[in-house]
């Protein structure tokens, strides 16, 4: 092999490698984040499905109250009891049952075949003995269980997640169940958005390949400082873009979280039907029971508000970067129990499009390090705009740490993200540590470096 071509080969051959191992990188992170992202949503979805039902049965409770706390205990009050529960239903496959300790079933009102039966020893096609499992749950307390069972709108065995309760004087399981089809479309959702993602930037990298290996061969005898600058600028690139697609799966995310909620609201929704149906009555209980649906009202909106703004703030597109991190200092303040003080003088500037999103996320970046690693008391955070820049400090008296250790290790993944924005917008980031006092300085220009070609 002539010399020039070992030249190009060994100009070739590592690029190619590098690259193979970034697609493995890429694939990989982009896999775990489909878990982790399939994951949380999963565990919204349920969460709601689980104060929804347990609402249901709540409100069932209330409604047999007066026939179940009568003391009287006889058939008559117990026949009237299911008929009650009978008309209950909500959605198309939304209905209550009833068991005794034995397994019998005492009222169904979708299967009705079933009522009578004893089905101690019923499983379902994961084996488990789903009559059993849902009275050991109720006589826990704990409540809910999860099974597989026959949908009836469809006639498929569908997965289901129900929430009982023990009407102990009577011996009774009282109980209902959502189908968890829709939690099983979101997560496999996510994950054939990951799957989509990860191609195209296969595709993507793959044409940064091509184009760089017909580089390296035109100009492999030269092998000059341009092309190496060049490849630096496309990885950068590269960063940036993968910094820009966590953004836009963070607020991606905080939009399903958003809609999840409308289930609880749901639910809310059938004890206003209630309360009011008790206050025609006439019946004082209907004061309690829109007290208390008034009461998780406040609770969900106060949830949406928290997770919308834990993934995205919305002052940033109503009232600005200073507001923003205002509220942010504030949030922090109440939640870590940490004095935090916040200055800024009120700058009036326009900022290039992404930097108030990068500084946000730098102050998220540096009080989630302070909150886990650096012991403090005291945090200070001030946003100083110029007529050429905007600087952000964040001090804090805590314990401090080794900087240089950090960044030769590459331990701190907040800090090199805090690094990678930074250098995004050509500005400059400076780190200073000693025990008692932890210096976070971040200068940016207000326009964008111009990129050499």
């Amino acid at each position: 092999m002539q010399l020039k071509h070992k030249i190009v080969a060994l100009g070739i051959l590592p690029l190619v490698l590098a690259i193979a191992v970034i697609c493995a990188l890429v694939i990989s992170l982009n896999r775990q984040l489909g878990d982790q992202q399939a994951q949380l949503i999963e565990d919204s979805i349920l969460a709601s499905k689980r104060a929804e039902l347990k609402n249901y049965v709540e409100m069932a409770q209330s409604l047999i109250a007066p026939l179940y706390d009568d003391g009287k205990g006889d058939a008559h009050a117990q026949q009237q009891v299911l008929e009650e529960l009978r008309k209950l239903s909500f959605g198309i496959n939304g209905y209550f049952f009833v068991y005794d300790r034995q397994g019998r079933s005492l009222m169904h009102s979708r299967q009705s075949e079933l009522v009578g039966q004893y089905l101690w020893d019923m499983k379902d096609p994961h084996g488990l003995p789903v009559i059993q499992a849902l009275l050991k749950s109720a006589e826990s307390g704990e409540g809910f269980q999860r099974y597989a069972w026959n949908k009836p709108s469809t006639g498929q065995v569908t997965e289901k997640l129900a929430y009982v309760v023990m009407l102990d004087r009577w011996g009774w399981m009282l109980g209902t169940g959502i189908y968890l089809e829709d939690v099983e479309r979101a997560t496999q959702q996510a994950r054939d958005e990951v799957a989509q993602g990860i191609r195209k930037t296969m595709l993507a990298i793959a044409a940064v390949a091509l184009v760089a290996v017909l580089l390296v061969f035109a100009s492999g005898m030269t092998l000059n400082v341009s092309e190496h600058r060049l490849a630096d600028r496309k990885l950068q690139r590269l960063t940036q873009r993968i910094v820009s697609l966590q953004e836009e799966e963070r607020s991606r995310v905080s939009r399903e979280l958003h809609d999840g909620i409308s289930q609880v609201l749901v639910s809310i929704k059938f004890q206003f039907e209630l309360a009011s149906h008790v206050l025609e009555k006439g019946e004082e209980r209907g004061l309690g029971i829109l007290r208390e649906a008034v009461e998780r009202l406040g609770e969900a909106i106060g949830e949406v508000r928290s997770l919308s703004h834990d993934l995205r703030s919305s002052l940033l597109d109503t009232l600005g970067l200073p507001a923003a991190i205002g509220q942010l200092a504030a949030e922090f303040e109440q939640r870590s129990g940490l004095v935090v003080t916040y200055e800024n003088n009120e700058f009036d500037c326009q900022l290039v499009d992404g930097l108030p999103v990068s500084l946000f996320r730098i102050v998220q970046e540096g009080l989630t390090n302070i909150e886990r690693h650096a012991r403090a008391h005291n945090v200070s955070i001030t946003l100083h705009g110029a007529t050429d820049s905007i600087r952000l400090t964040v001090i804090d008296d805590g314990i401090g740490f080794n900087v240089a250790q950090v960044e030769r290790l590459h331990s701190g993944i907040g800090l090199r993200n805090i690094r990678e924005r930074v250098e995004h917008f050509g500005g400059r980031f400076e780190l200073a540590s000693t025990p008692g006092r932890s210096v976070l300085d971040v200068l940016l220009p207000l326009k964008m470096p111009a990129t050499p070609y």
